[in-house]
C-alpha cells in the first residue's frame, strides 16, 4: 500500500490534537486535585475557629457568671451586717451599764479604754453570732490606781464560772494595751470595780 502525502498529513494531524487533548485533560486534571486537597484543610480551619470562638465565649460567661455570683454574696453578706447594725438595742431594756468609783476616774478615761479594746460597739457586743459579734454576756472593768492600768474582765456568753473568758490590761498612762488573754500577770490584778457592761435579754 502506498502512503501518500495526504495520508502523510492526515496521520500526523490526527496525532497532534491527541496530545493536545491529553495535554488539556492532564491540565484539567490538577485543579481538580488541589482542590479536593484544598477542602479538608478548609474544613479544619473552619472548626478550628469556631471552636475557638466557643471556648472564648464559654471561658468569658464563666468570668462573668463568677464575678457575679462573687457580687450577689458580698451584698447579701453587707446586708446582713447593715440589718445587724441598725437594729436598736435599748439601754436599761437590752442591758444595762454601771460607772462606779467615779471620783477615782472618769467615764471618758474608761471609755478610752473600752474603745482601744473595741468593747463600746452595742451592737457587736449583743451578737451571739460567733464569727461576726463579740457574743458578751458582761464586762467588768477594774482600776488599778497604783499602776494606772483598766483591767477589762470579758465573760462570753454560755460561760460557766466565775472567771472572766479573757482579759485586756490597758496602760493608760502608754495608751496601749499591754496585756490580753485569758491568764494575766497578777501584777496587772484589780483594785477598784469602775465599770459594769451586762447583757440583760437572752
Amino acid at each position: 500500500m502506498d502512503i501518500t502525502n495526504r495520508d502523510v498529513r492526515e496521520i500526523t494531524m490526527s496525532k497532534k490534537p491527541n496530545k493536545e487533548k491529553l495535554l488539556d485533560k492532564v491540565n484539567d486534571e490538577k485543579p481538580v486535585k488541589f482542590k479536593i486537597l484544598t477542602l479538608p484543610i478548609l474544613i479544619i480551619g473552619f472548626l478550628v475557629v469556631v471552636f475557638g470562638a466557643y471556648m472564648l465565649y464559654a471561658m468569658t460567661h464563666m468570668h462573668v457568671t463568677s464575678k457575679t455570683e462573687t457580687s450577689t454574696v458580698k451584698k447579701s453578706s453587707n446586708s446582713e451586717k447593715a440589718s445587724s447594725s441598725n437594729k436598736k438595742y435599748v439601754a436599761g431594756k437590752d442591758y444595762k451599764i454601771n460607772y462606779n468609783n467615779t471620783d477615782l476616774i472618769d467615764k471618758a478615761t474608761i471609755q478610752k479604754g473600752l474603745k482601744a479594746s473595741y468593747l463600746t460597739d452595742i451592737n457587736d457586743l449583743m451578737n451571739t453570732d460567733e464569727q461576726t459579734g463579740s457574743n458578751m454576756a458582761k464586762i467588768e472593768v477594774y482600776y488599778n490606781k497604783d499602776k494606772n492600768l483598766l483591767v477589762e474582765n470579758l465573760f462570753k456568753n454560755g460561760h460557766s464560772t466565775n472567771e472572766a473568758t479573757t482579759a485586756v490590761v490597758y496602760d493608760l498612762k502608754n495608751n496601749q494595751i499591754v496585756n490580753s488573754g485569758v491568764n494575766y500577770d497578777t501584777n496587772y490584778q484589780p483594785s477598784w470595780l469602775v465599770y459594769t457592761w451586762e447583757r440583760l435579754t437572752k
